[in-house]
Parts: C-alpha cells; sequence; structure tokens
C-alpha cells in the first residue's frame, strides 16, 4: 500500500499539514506566551565523558559532564532558551519529553528537525505551559541509552505548599561502558533475536522475578519484561554499593519526584519503612492515593509524599521482572546505612498503576465523546527477528494519522504481543478513559501484554506529533508513527 500524504491523511485534499515551522505553530505559541513572560537561559554541552557510576567509572555521552544532566527548573509560564552545542560524534536533538511546546522545538529527527551535526549549535526557545514533573534527553538513535537525560522541574506558583522539601530521583538501566554499547546491544537483537542475554522473549517464557514482584510467574507487567540484561541499575547516577543520599529531618514531609528515563526497565520503587501518597503522574496531579510502591514504565514519572521517620531509610527501585535494583538513601539521622541487596517489604505489596488514579477536576477533560478514533495495533512481525510495528508497519513505512485542530481524539492502544509497551505521545497530554470517573492526566502509559487501552486527547497544539514505544528498542526498531494534524 502506498503511503499517504499527510494531507491526504486527514481527509481534506485540498489543506496542508502543519508542519514544524508553520503560521500556525507560531501562532499557537504566540498565544501560550503571556506579555513580558520571564526567559530562563541554558547552555547545555553534549559530550563525550567519563563518568563515576560509584567506584566504577565508565566512558558515555552526557550533557555538561553530568550524570543525569543538569536539572532545569523554570516556572509555569517561562520561557525556556536553551542553547545546545553538540560535541559528540553524531548529531544529537533535545525532546522535552511531556511538554505540549512548539512543534518545531520538540526535537524529533525526520520529523520536526535535522539532528544537530558535531560541532553545530541549535537554540531551543519556547513557553512552558504546565507545570510538573519532566525530563529531557536526546531523540536520536539509541543515544537515551548513554547518558544523554536531565530532569526538566516545572514549578507553579499557584501551588499550596504541602511539603516541607522535595528531591529529584532519576532512574536508569546502565550498560554503557560496561558491557556493549547501546548500538551493539540493538544490532545483537536484530541479528540474533530475542533469546540473548539469559533472559527469555516474545512470550516464551521470562526470567524469574524475586520476592513475587513479576518475573514469570505472572506480575503486573507479564511474563517478559525487557530485551535487556542491564548490569546495572541507577538512581541520580549511582550504583547502589555507592547510593545518593538525601539529607532529611525526623518527621519532614518530602516530595519525591521520580522519572524513569531508563531504554527497557520498569522500576517498581518503595520507600523502607514508609507508605507514600502519590500525588501527580506525569506532571498532572491526581486525586491523592497512599500505597506501598509504585511502579514506573519508560517515560513514565509519579510524584509522592513521604512523611520521613528517625534513621537511615532505603529508596529501592527495583528492576520489574529481572534480576537487580537501583537504590538511594534517606538519612534523616544516625543509623548504619541498609546493605545494597536490601529488599524493604513493601515492594512485596500490591503496587499502584496508573489504571488505578483519578485527574483531579481542573485538570479533567471536558465530558464529552471523540470526535475522531484512532487505532494502533501494537505488533512484532514474527517473519524477522527484532522487528516492533504499529498497524504492521515500522516508522519509515508509517502513513501519518489524521487529527484535526480542536478535535477531541481517542487513541485506542492494542498491544497483540506478549511484552508490555509504555505508549507516549508528544506535544499532548490524554486522559485514560474507561473504568470509573476521570482517569489520569498523562503523556506516557503502559500497555500490558494482550491488552487494549484507550485514552482521549483534546487536539489544543498543532502541528506533526510522534507516537511511539518508549522502550527505546522497541521504537528504533519500528514501533513509531505520526499523528498529523492539518489546520
Amino acid at each position: 500500500m502506498a503511503t499517504v500524504t499527510a494531507a491526504q491523511a486527514c481527509g481534506a485534499p485540498n489543506a496542508e499539514p502543519v508542519r514544524p515551522g508553520s503560521r500556525a505553530v507560531r501562532e499557537a505559541e504566540r498565544a501560550r506566551r503571556a506579555p513580558n513572560a520571564p526567559v530562563v537561559s541554558k547552555e547545555l554541552l553534549a559530550k563525550p565523558s567519563e563518568v563515576d557510576l560509584g567506584g566504577i567509572r565508565v566512558p558515555t555521552w552526557t550533557f555538561d559532564d553530568r550524570l543525569p544532566g543538569p536539572e532545569i527548573r523554570v516556572r509555569r509560564g517561562d520561557v525556556l532558551r536553551a542553547d545546545l552545542r553538540n560535541t559528540v560524534p553524531e548529531g544529537v536533538t533535545i525532546h522535552w519529553h511531556g511538554i505540549a511546546l512548539r512543534n518545531d522545538m520538540d526535537g524529533v529527527p525526520a520529523v520536526t528537525q535535522e539532528p544537530v551535526a558535531p560541532g553545530e549549535r541549535f537554540r531551543y526557545e519556547f513557553t512552558v505551559p504546565d507545570a510538573g514533573t519532566y525530563f529531557f534527553h536526546s531523540h536520536v538513535g539509541m543515544q537515551l541509552d548513554r547518558g544523554l537525560y536531565a530532569p526538566l522541574i516545572v514549578e507553579d506558583p499557584d501551588e499550596p505548599g504541602r511539603y516541607d522539601d522535595e528531591v529529584v530521583l532519576v532512574l536508569d538501566d546502565w550498560l554503557d561502558g560496561v558491557s556493549a554499547g547501546p548500538e551493539a546491544q540493538l544490532a545483537e537483537l536484530r541479528r540474533e533475536g530475542m533469546s540473548m542475554g539469559g533472559m527469555g522473549h516474545g512470550g516464551t517464557g521470562g526470567m524469574q522475578g524475586g520476592e513475587g514482584h513479576g518475573g514469570a510467574g505472572g506480575g503486573p507487567l507479564g511474563a517478559d519484561t525487557g530485551d535487556v540484561d542491564y548490569p546495572h541499575y541507577l538512581i541520580n547516577g549511582r550504583i547502589p554499593s555507592a547510593p545518593f543520599v538525601a539529607d532529611a529531618r525526623p518527621g519532614q514531609r518530602l516530595r519525591l519526584r521520580l522519572i524513569n528515563p531508563g531504554a527497557d526497565t520498569a522500576f517498581r520503587v518503595a520507600v523502607g519503612g514508609h507508605r507514600m501518597t502519590v500525588t501527580h503522574t506525569d506532571g498532572f496531579p491526581i486525586e491523592p492515593v497512599e500505597t506501598d510502591s509504585v511502579l514506573l514504565g519508560m517515560g513514565e514519572r509519579y510524584d509522592v509524599l513521604v512523611t520521613v521517620g528517625d534513621g537511615v531509610f532505603p529508596i529501592v527501585a527495583s528492576a520489574e521482572g529481572k534480576r537487580g535494583q537501583a537504590m538511594a538513601l534517606i538519612r534523616t539521622g544516625s543509623g548504619t546505612a541498609p546493605p545494597a541487596t536490601v529488599r524493604p517489604r513493601e515492594l512485596a505489596s500490591r503496587t499502584r498503576m496508573a489504571e488505578e488514579l483519578r485527574a483531579t477536576e481542573p485538570v479533567r477533560l471536558r465530558p464529552g465523546e471523540p470526535d475522531r478514533t484512532h487505532t494502533l495495533k501494537l505488533g512484532m512481525d514474527s517473519s524477522a527477528k527484532y522487528r516492533w510495528t504499529i498497524n504492521d508497519r515500522t516508522f519509515d513505512q508509517r502513513e501519518p494519522m489524521p487529527i484535526r485542530r480542536g478535535e477531541r481524539v481517542r487513541l485506542r492502544f492494542v498491544n497483540t504481543t506478549m511484552m508490555f509497551h509504555p505508549m507516549h505521545l508528544h506535544g499532548h497530554t490524554f486522559q485514560l478513559v474507561g473504568g470509573r470517573g476521570a482517569g489520569a492526566r498523562k503523556d506516557t502509559v503502559i500497555v500490558r501484554p494482550l491488552e487494549t487501552v484507550e485514552v482521549d486527547f483534546q487536539v489544543d497544539n498543532p502541528g506533526q506529533w510522534l507516537v511511539h514505544c518508549h522502550n527505546t528498542y522497541h521504537g528504533e526498531s519500528g514501533m513509531m508513527t505520526v499523528l498529523s494534524c492539518v489546520a
């Protein structure tokens, strides 16, 4: 079947697609930007680096020699002006994950911009419309599985203070500079298929997850939770034997901002000896719920509140269905730090996932039925060793999916595979539909094996927008497509 143009796909043969550099994109940015909006300027240097994971030094690529890269913190309504200079030997972009920004600043090769070549510069400038916990990363090839990522925190000046302090915790799976790099890992998957690293794949069984929290025993993500057996798992760039430590005082209420930019790993997160209250997911507030742990797919973020006791407590991010974990510490007083292998009992309890959460009233979509529904069948080509598809097509074969400004659009993610897929939409946030009440507002949602998930969003940001699996290996092997808008 021939690939249709974006205009044809939108059912308007004389209409032009809204290109990233179009007048409609510029006008949408002007409408978002308040007169005399503050401008926050940042310099970002993408460069080869050697980083210390905690006694293990590895070569990789970073922003500004840091892992994670330097946190950017702005306020809702600010203009972020970030000047990227690239000194790595490949082209680089920056995608501002979760931000409903102007289309020409979205950082997607072959869709919104060409990669910034080695030795070149590019200025990203856009209004930041929504408060919340976000991150930014390169969207070129497998670079997310190196060190090219960092947190982006957008503060809300009108948010009531319900906590004493906050801690940003960035979770990651790590192999770069330790074993084969991510490009070599992807090449091996394509060459050998999904039976590498001692892990079972594609519905043929999986790694046993210990202590009743995943693996072949039928955890919440199914038996098969990843394609890569990572040597290390990190919190804020540190391995468990040399952990990141957050200092606090007994009785303080901490806001933990949890971010998962990992390439192939979902993390179950718990704080030893504590329950947590979930308040936000993917930046947007939810009706608060208490839990022992939360489960983050790749690309997801959760904000939780924890009132800390007196002592030294582990924050453990268990690699769901895999062997290994990341760990950080909260220290509020004297005491011996727990060992790197500590398994808080809270990890064995029932965990919270997005389908159980409800958006707060101010951020809910208006009630209504969709004007348009798109079904995205998530599949794997059984005739190839490692080829992931949307509607039986890889990204290079994509047919743009029509959307029109002002429409309410429903996306039906139908997972026909035996692996979970964290599906991420650029440029918008959606609301989960189905079940009871108004679902959570999100930009990334886990679609479990053989499951269908429906989400609605309002088309209020013109342009060409990527929708893809945030398992980087799946996305780079084809599981990406484009929603194409006309004005």
